[in-house]
């Protein structure tokens, strides 16, 4: 173990992304636990990811204004393809989310046959660099998630119907996505939600919040520690978290609301 990598300077900017991810994917989770459809995160994050290959391969700089409006496009005209399949086949809409997803992670695959670096940054697309995080992806996220907080407190985004829906999902998994990867930007929407599910108002998302805060903090000390890839970790001790907040607490009838 090794002690002296618990360094601020490193896991303090990576705590605030995920805190920062936590607070738009927390409410959606929400949402997403109420009306059923648990892996549209995993379909609008792997095709957000499409656009930045898509953007990688067409020679973009990486990082750059165009890969970022390469995955927004990308994630909205998903967000658009799914609020369409909601209004035409609902009773299917699960399946077609499994198929959205299956397809943009085949297109990526496709897309990166030819790139010698295609293995590091399909494996940087899933896992993320989030120890890696700098001031300018922190201030981008930062603002994106006030946006979208404000539109979800507000009402805007019920005021759109299910494209707002869609589109909020959109926006929040493109903004996350290429920090800390399609498996943490997953498991930060549906784990914290899962474990507060027996809970319901401002109560549920304190709860929520906390259990997805201290997962983020307990995975980045141990994969520092033990010199562990940090996303993997994050999302071993977010599943903890949520096992033992499940565990102790009592049952919700007995739990004031």
């Amino acid at each position: 173990m090794n002690w002296s990598a618990l360094d601020w300077g490193i896991l303090g900017p990576a705590l605030i992304a995920g805190l920062l991810v936590l607070s738009t994917h927390v409410p959606l989770g929400t949402q997403v636990l109420d009306r059923g459809i648990v892996f549209i995160d995993l379909a609008i994050a792997q095709i957000a990811g499409l656009g930045v290959i898509a953007a990688d391969a067409l020679g973009m700089p990486e990082g750059g204004i165009a890969v970022q409006v390469a995955a927004v496009c990308a994630a909205l005209l998903g967000a658009l393809l799914l609020t369409w399949t909601e209004r035409k086949a609902p009773e299917q809409q699960e399946a077609l989310i499994g198929v959205m997803f299956i397809l943009a992670a085949c297109g990526g695959i496709l897309l990166l046959a030819g790139n010698p670096h295609g293995g590091e940054h399909l494996k940087e697309l899933l896992v993320g660099q989030i120890l890696w995080v700098n001031n300018t992806q922190l201030f981008w996220l930062a603002g994106v998630s006030a946006l979208l907080l404000v539109a979800l407190w507000l009402g805007w985004v019920e005021r759109l119907g299910r494209f707002g829906f869609y589109g909020a999902f959109a926006l929040a998994v493109t903004a996350s996505v290429q920090l800390v990867g399609v498996y943490l930007v997953f498991s930060s929407l549906i784990i914290p939600a899962l474990a507060t599910r027996a809970y319901r108002g401002p109560r549920r998302y304190a709860l929520a919040y906390g259990v997805g805060a201290f997962g983020y903090a307990l995975g980045l000390a141990l994969s520092a520690v033990l010199d562990l890839p940090s996303g993997a970790v994050i999302v071993w001790t977010l599943a903890a978290c949520a096992v033992v907040f499940a565990a102790t607490k009592r049952a919700p009838s007995a739990v004031p609301q």
